[in-house]
């Protein structure tokens, strides 16, 4: 709890082409990834223009992520498998073009979820002399 905690999406965040084909005609669809728009289970929802920058091993675990993060404020204990339910959505910008026509695809999107564990530490200060 109030540390930053880093998002990122593995695999390439780069546009996907396909072609599909019958004799005398071809469709060519592209697909290009826009946002990742997180909801984070705590009442947050994070939006990002890109993957994120994965956290490296050794580095400094108060640092936020420096293009899509979160820090929670309360715990997880109490919540169902004591952890917050986090979602993603991937939006995309999906065109085609072929057989003398071409167009958009509004609204595409890719989901994906993982649960968050958020512990919190406390400590007790006494006067002490």
């Amino acid at each position: 709890m109030n540390l930053p905690t880093w998002l990122w999406l593995g695999g390439d965040w780069a546009p996907v082409q396909a072609t599909a084909a019958v004799p005398g005609v071809s469709v060519t669809a592209r697909a290009v990834p826009e946002s990742a728009r997180w909801v984070m289970g705590d009442g947050s929802v994070v939006v990002c223009r890109g993957p994120g920058t994965p956290y490296t091993a050794g580095g400094d675990p108060a640092a936020p992520s420096p293009d899509c993060g979160h820090t929670y404020r309360v715990s997880s204990a109490g919540r169902p498998g004591e952890a917050f339910a986090v979602s993603v959505a991937v939006s995309w910008t999906v065109t085609w073009a072929g057989a003398g026509a071409g167009g958009t695809f509004p609204g595409l999107t890719t989901t994906g979820g993982a649960a968050f564990r958020v512990a919190e530490s406390q400590a007790l200060v006494t006067g002490g002399g």
